[in-house]
């Protein structure tokens, strides 16, 4: 997740120089942009090299080191961004045209689905206009903004997820409560409360960014404006912002694992209570679309982070790569997981598109 992986780069910085100020915080950074600056339109000399105010606008790089294969890297994810945005609105087709499915999981899935959308199109379209157009450019307030929405919507993504696995938890280890527990109403609200959670908490993230007085330079190193490849630029102490990454990953990411932990725990005591084999293979059957899902979510986001923390060798268009890829997989996967292995979804899929053949 992008609040995980800002957390631990920031964190990595602020522990290789406690106590640092001004420019020590970009020793580390300044090889990069001497090494691609004959490579690009846009170089050091092109922006000023002293300290200045909030740029107007921002530079992003695309993929450093790989310019000459962006078109060619465009493909793997235009192709992604596209299964995407076709599954996932597969998804909330046939969920409202089945009113089998008109129950909580595949409410929490149209959820799902609504998040995974946003969060794709939050970083595709500006990525594929600096591959194909070199549209490299950004509004300072853009930025900012679409930093705000990335950060927002995995924290919504995260917290529906938790949502599921209190659907799970329910429907197994009190089925005959299912529906009076999780009613239409009940579901509703717990899909507002994750998303006021996430847009409340994540609001000021961009203002602590833009409280930053100075800039060495306006170029940014990615494909997207990241928090920490923003705040790296600034000439100023950015502890303020490690201590808020840190906060939003225990109060967003942290408590939503250990909910989801806990759940499964009371899950597997009660299908392991079951009196046969087969009918706890089947009804922990029922969770196995849920717990795909979270695997495609937290893994790329865990083995981003890894990478961050140990691989202080791993080469920086490495980094950016990873760093797009745990963004785009999930809401690819999600809508192909949940068609694949839910029964009803897949029929509803076949019948649709039966329909549509004939």
């Amino acid at each position: 997740m992008p609040i995980l992986t800002a957390v631990v780069s920031s964190f990595n910085s602020f522990a290789l120089h406690p106590g640092s100020q001004g420019n020590i915080w970009y020793m580390k950074e300044t090889p990069f942009y001497l090494r691609v600056g004959h490579l690009l339109p846009y170089s050091m000399s092109d922006s000023n090299t002293t300290d200045y105010t909030n740029p107007s606008t921002f530079i992003l790089l695309g993929i450093p080191g790989l310019e000459m294969a962006h078109v060619w890297i465009s493909i793997p994810f235009c192709s992604m961004y596209v299964i995407a945005v076709l599954g996932n609105f597969s998804i909330l087709c046939i969920v409202k045209m089945t009113p089998i499915l008109h129950e909580p999981m595949c409410y929490f899935l149209c959820m799902l689905a609504v998040t995974d959308l946003a969060l794709s199109t939050s970083i595709l379209p500006k990525m594929l206009s600096i591959f194909w157009f070199n549209s490299r450019e950004i509004d300072f307030s853009a930025c900012l903004t679409q930093m705000y929405f990335i950060h927002c919507f995995s924290a919504v993504e995260s917290g529906i997820l938790a949502a599921m696995a209190l659907d799970r938890y329910v429907a197994i280890c009190h089925p005959l409560r299912h529906s009076t527990i999780l009613t239409n109403p009940v579901v509703a609200k717990i899909g507002l409360a994750v998303l006021l959670r996430s847009s409340i908490l994540v609001l000021p993230n961009p203002f602590l960014v833009r409280r930053c007085p100075y800039y060495r330079t306006s170029i940014i190193p990615h494909t997207y404006c990241e928090h920490i490849a923003v705040v790296k630029l600034a000439c100023t102490d950015i502890s303020a912002n490690n201590y808020f990454g840190l906060s939003l990953a225990f109060f967003i990411t942290g408590l939503d694992v250990a909910f989801i932990t806990v759940s499964y725990i009371q899950i597997l005591r009660a299908v392991l209570g079951l009196p046969t084999k087969d009918a706890q293979l089947k009804t922990f059957g029922t969770c196995s679309s849920h717990l795909c899902v979270i695997l495609t979510f937290y893994i790329p986001a865990l083995f981003s982070i890894l990478t961050h923390r140990f691989g202080h060798n791993v080469a920086l268009h490495f980094h950016v790569l990873s760093a797009n890829v745990y963004l785009l997989v999930p809401p690819m996967l999600n809508p192909i997981i949940y068609g694949m292995r839910t029964k009803q979804i897949r029929d509803s899929l076949l019948r649709l598109f039966t329909h549509i053949g004939t």
